[in-house]
């Protein structure tokens, strides 16, 4: 397996506020209140359960800088971009 793997649960009342249909940014994710290490891309939307963020990112990746290894750098859905 090349990634890990992270779903966070937000509330229904905050879910309720967030754009629908699409995958967030991380600057969108982050201001409704998801705090977690950097590297993390919102990779897919769960449709019966659209409250479950479902993030990924590659092994090994630095959580302070979000860099992959090698420094490669990640896209917002969580692959890395050569």
């Amino acid at each position: 397996e090349d990634y890990e793997y992270r779903h966070v649960i937000l509330p229904k009342h905050i879910a309720k506020t967030m754009t629908k249909g699409r995958l967030l940014l991380e600057t969108e994710w982050r201001g409704l209140g998801v705090t977690q290490s950097r590297g993390w891309g919102h990779y897919a939307i769960h449709k019966p359960e659209p409250h479950i963020l479902l993030f990924r990112r590659p092994n090994n990746t630095d959580p302070v800088t979000g860099l992959a290894p090698g420094g490669k750098r990640i896209d917002p859905t969580g692959k890395i971009i050569n």
